[in-house]
């Protein structure tokens, strides 16, 4: 199984509090249009924790429909029992996914040691019929997952690897530094792309590949060709509206950001709240900037 490349942490779109399918279907096929190596349906992004397990199976199904199979299709496992992650692993696989992202659970986060964890991610890693990915989301959870656990758990022959969304370039870099090189470290926070890059990450899953595809699989091809300075004006450019569909305006955010380029958005599911006016012109207008510096920068090229 190969995380080489650029995957987008996928919106989820809903119509009148339902998943609209017929939406995610068409938005799953123009994806996968581009160069992108697959798609994250049901992380952090996609309102994972709003979905239910009857949607998540069908949600998973209609958009591997749309998934060649030479691409990898990611599905988020957001329990909190390692019962109902193995269930949920095991429903996502006959679903259609090629690998199960795996939460830490985060409820009783003062209870979650490393011992803790290492037991939970074992035994889903045991039972599952497709390789796990260790979801590390601090940002989110509260709870990091200790370096030495990671190491240990790279020896698993059914743990793929781990998305860092921590936003901690140095736990990224101790990381790689202390786990196989068979064992995936992808990047889950844009700013910090580049700097995991550098250190050996595998490669990323970010929200803004939902919505800027195609710039985001350069920002990639350059940084690997270590055309390290035309990577970072890409990168500098994307940072502003990366935060915007993140850390400041979330999915609902996202939602606007991927309908102001094309996509199906929606709105968010409650208990989120749809942005307010003000907000949604402050997406779309960073969303158009970033599409007529991406624009300048092909007409540059043709020009020389």
């Amino acid at each position: 199984m190969d995380l080489n490349g650029v995957f987008p942490a996928i919106p989820t779109p809903f119509t009148d509090d339902s998943i609209d399918y017929v939406a995610a279907r068409a938005n799953a096929k123009r994806w996968m249009a581009t160069g992108l190596r697959g798609m994250l349906v049901l992380g952090s992004n996609g309102e994972a924790p709003l979905v239910d397990a009857d949607e998540a199976a069908r949600l998973i199904a209609t958009v591997r429909e749309e998934t060649p199979q030479d691409r990898v299709l990611i599905a988020g496992v957001n329990t909190q029992s390692t019962r109902q992650a193995i269930v949920a692993a095991r429903a996502h696989a006959a679903a259609g996914a090629d690998v199960a992202l795996v939460i830490t659970p985060f409820y009783f986060k003062s209870q979650m040691s490393g011992e803790a964890l290492l037991r939970h991610f074992t035994a889903v890693a045991d039972a599952s019929p497709i390789p796990v990915l260790v979801y590390n989301v601090p940002p989110a959870t509260g709870v990091a997952i200790p370096i030495a656990t990671v190491e240990k758990l790279a020896t698993h022959p059914n743990i793929l690897g781990m998305k860092d969304s921590s936003g901690d370039a140095g736990y990224a870099t101790e990381v790689i530094g202390r786990v196989p090189a068979t064992f995936d470290i992808v990047v889950g926070v844009a700013p910090n792309l580049m700097a995991a890059l550098s250190v050996g990450a595998r490669g990323t899953i970010v929200a803004i590949a939902s919505v800027f595809p195609e710039l985001c699989v350069e920002l990639f091809t350059l940084a690997r060709a270590g055309r390290t300075a035309e990577a970072l004006r890409i990168l500098h450019a994307m940072i502003p509206l990366a935060r915007a569909v993140t850390t400041t305006y979330g999915p609902a955010g996202l939602k606007v950001a991927s309908e102001a380029n094309g996509y199906v958005g929606g709105l968010p599911r409650p208990p989120l709240v749809p942005l307010t006016p003000a907000q949604v012109t402050e997406i779309k207008q960073m969303v158009e900037q970033l599409r007529t510096w991406a624009a300048s920068r092909t007409l540059e090229g043709v020009a020389q």
